[in-house]
């Protein structure tokens, strides 16, 4: 099982016209994370797309070559690329280009993302959500299989046998689907033959179960060789040499971050005493020591036979140090477990 970091690239918004320092530290930091990442043997590193003042990646593209040119065999990813309202030509040249200065490494997860604020930002309806990702999701799958395209549809303008450059060092880009819970989007997955990313933000992570059975129902169905799907599964992590330190580090950026997210979505406010449930044995966040976690992941593993684990961690209102342990315990004490029992 590949296992690998995630980050949104929290940052606590300036507000400011020009010199924001904390952007400007707070993306050094990234880098440095996938470095760390890289040299300590995890397998991938994702960033997630979003266009919010409290997140700073908005061009995951362009962040993951620069961490490709410090890098050497890590697999660069965005999570989610947010396709529905963003244009597929566009965003295969950029990664096509990333997975050229990666000498091979550029993978795409495509989603219609859990935020709306890209939907006006670049001129789209609400109302069309899902079509435009439908659409939008062909497009760029026949982009990959295609060096010249011939293309028509609703919401973009047609394509009369165009080259679209560059070509990517690999045959062809993977393309991931990320998916939070919508039944939909995971048949979709599987129809395509596509591989799948869940996202367990939230929930019993044994809830999920019948969505990677759905998965791969649809693949079967599809006449996809279902031993060769790729699953991955996605969870907040936080590791620390103890589990109470883990705790006490993660607990209040992270509920300071879901009850921000939370008063936007009429959810409950987060307290310890429900943090610490969601920490328990079979609850979704991996926070806690080496061994909690490497027993985490194995029960997940047990539910969902999945390939692959992303770690999402919260970087704002833990030290950059902090984090960097949690990437080092995770390379170097948990993966290396964990893949000895594959």
């Amino acid at each position: 099982m590949q296992i690998g970091i995630s980050s949104f690239g929290e940052v606590a918004p300036a507000h400011v016209a020009g010199q924001d320092h904390a952007a400007a530290q707070r993306m050094q930091e990234l880098l440095a994370m996938g470095k760390l990442a890289d040299e300590t043997g995890l397998d991938v590193m994702a960033l997630g797309e979003h266009h919010r003042p409290d997140f700073i990646i908005s061009a995951p593209e362009i962040i993951l070559a620069a961490i490709a040119a410090i890098t050497k065999r890590i697999r660069l990813s965005s999570a989610v690329t947010v396709l529905s309202s963003a244009d597929p030509v566009r965003t295969f040249q950029n990664f096509a280009t990333l997975d050229l200065i990666s000498n091979g490494r550029a993978e795409i997860i495509a989603g219609r993302g859990s935020f709306i604020e890209s939907f006006p930002l670049f001129g789209q309806d609400l109302k069309d959500y899902d079509a435009l990702f439908l659409e939008k999701l062909q497009l760029l799958l026949k982009i990959n299989e295609n060096e010249v395209v011939t293309w028509q549809g609703k919401h973009r303008a047609s394509i009369d046998a165009k080259g679209v450059y560059p070509r990517p060092a690999q045959a062809r880009i993977p393309v991931w689907i990320g998916v939070g819970g919508t039944p939909a989007s995971v048949i979709r997955a599987g129809q395509l033959g596509l591989p799948l990313t869940i996202a367990i933000l939230g929930g019993a992570p044994a809830q999920y179960v019948p969505f990677a059975e759905l998965y791969r129902e649809s693949a079967q169905k599809a006449g996809h060789d279902v031993a060769a799907l790729q699953l991955a599964i996605n969870c907040h992590l936080h590791l620390a040499d103890t589990a109470e330190q883990a705790r006490d580090e993660f607990f209040p950026p992270y509920s300071q971050l879901m009850n921000r997210i939370g008063r936007e979505r009429g959810w409950s406010p987060m307290d310890r005493r429900h943090f610490d449930y969601l920490c328990g044995p079979q609850g979704p966040l991996l926070v806690g020591s080496p061994e909690d976690i490497i027993a985490k992941l194995l029960y997940q593993r047990q539910l969902f036979n999945n390939t692959r684990f992303l770690a999402q961690l919260v970087i704002e209102g833990i030290s950059h140090q902090s984090v960097l342990r949690s990437i080092e315990l995770l390379g170097t004490q948990v993966a290396p477990a964990i893949q000895t029992t594959d």
